[in-house]
Order: C-alpha cells, then sequence, then structure tokens
C-alpha cells in the first residue's frame, strides 16, 4: 500500500481510537482510500503511527457506517458506490431541495442569494484551476446553504444525512465525466428564480439541475 495518510497528531483530550477513526473516514470521505482499495492493518497503522489495535476498531466502526466492508478471507475493504445507491440519494435531495427553494422565497430570503453567487463564481474558479477538492467543497456548500435559507431544520438534518454519500460521489463526478460549465449556469437559474420571488421556476431550476446530473451519472455508470 502506497503511503496515502501522514502520521497522526495525538490529541490528550480524545481517545486514539476515535482520532484514527475519524482520519480513516475523512481518507475515505476525500478520496485518498478509494472504493474497493483494501485496508491492511499493519500497513495503515505504520503509516498513521499507531498501533493495529485502534486500526482494528476504526475499520469495526467504519464498517457499522457503510464506509467498509468486511469479509471472510477477504478482510476489509472500502465500499463501493452504486449507481442505485447514487440515484436512490438524489431522488431524496430533490424532494428536499424543492421544497427548500420555495420555503426560502415564503421566508423572503433573496438577499442571501448575492453569497451563493458569490461562492458559484469561487466553484468556477476552482474549476479553472482543476481543483476538484475544493470544487466538492463549494458544490457543497451551495446545496447546504439553499437548505438553510428554508430555516427548516429537519429539512436540513434529513440532507445532512446525504453529505457523506454526496461527497464521495462528487469527487468521481468531477473526476470522471462532468459539465462543471452547466453546473455552473444551473446554480445562476435556481439563485435567480429565488431573487425574483418564483417558486415554480426556482421548482423547476432545481428539478433541472439534479437531472442533468443523473443524466451525467447515467455516462459515468455507463448505464443505458
Amino acid at each position: 500500500m502506497e503511503r496515502k495518510l501522514d502520521v497522526i497528531n495525538i490529541n490528550e483530550y480524545k481517545p486514539l481510537r476515535d482520532i484514527v477513526f475519524e482520519t480513516l473516514k475523512d481518507a475515505i470521505l476525500k478520496g485518498k482510500l478509494e472504493p474497493k482499495e483494501r485496508l491492511m492493518e499493519i500497513q495503515l497503522a505504520d503509516q498513521l503511527g499507531v498501533s493495529r489495535t485502534p486500526v482494528r476498531e476504526a475499520i469495526r466502526k467504519l464498517e457499522l457506517e457503510g464506509l467498509v466492508i468486511m469479509e471472510p478471507r477477504k478482510g476489509a475493504y472500502v465500499s463501493d458506490i452504486s449507481y442505485e445507491d447514487i440515484i436512490d440519494t438524489l431522488e431524496v435531495r430533490e424532494a428536499l431541495e424543492t421544497y427548500a427553494v420555495k420555503l426560502a422565497i415564503e421566508k423572503n430570503e433573496a438577499e442571501k442569494i448575492e453569497e451563493l453567487e458569490s461562492i458559484n463564481n469561487e466553484f468556477k474558479k476552482a474549476f479553472e484551476e482543476d481543483d476538484i477538492q475544493r470544487m466538492v467543497y463549494l458544490d457543497t456548500t451551495i446545496h447546504n446553504n439553499i437548505l438553510a435559507l428554508s430555516g427548516n431544520k429537519k429539512l436540513i438534518s434529513f440532507m445532512d444525512a446525504l453529505n457523506e454519500i454526496m461527497q464521495r460521489f462528487r469527487l468521481i463526478y468531477f473526476n470522471e465525466s462532468y459539465n462543471p460549465e452547466s453546473i455552473i449556469v444551473e446554480h445562476f437559474e435556481v439563485f435567480k428564480a429565488i431573487k425574483a420571488g418564483d417558486k415554480i421556476g426556482a421548482v423547476k431550476a432545481m428539478e433541472n439541475h439534479l437531472s442533468s446530473l443523473k443524466d451525467d451519472i447515467k455516462k459515468v455508470y455507463k448505464k443505458d
């Protein structure tokens, strides 16, 4: 296993197993440890500068969260992200985000759209600089902020539950097959409708955006 992880800094306020767990989870979510990659306790312990015990405990916890698969005689490996997982997630996102834009208009949050437009411009710059990690972060920020405009805490918590799988997918999507120019335009269309107080237009713009993602996902996963 090539070195992908840095030696961890010991935090006297956290148990070592928790630090190792958070480090490995972050590596999976950021794509440092890739889908289907084997997780070898000895190598991971060596890279992190710890014993095998906290690594073993962390892997078991990651399995409970669905980020790691453990199989007899095969050992542990990073879980893959299936086409069905992504489509199911996008369908839930569509329900949440189309409702969120309607609530944002009802709450008259149009004045906060300028901040989202600024973030979208940063996303464009990140694309021009081929900064995939920053693109993932900014796209996540845009959609989370749209949910925040709704003011509905339950909506926001439901979206939080989807963010991990979406972060992993965005890495694949932005690396393999995507059209960032269309994403940028689609974001601005959503913002424009919210600013105009156009509920129907905002819902349609969000539906179009997520529909475009579904079409691109079919290309990534080579689905007809």
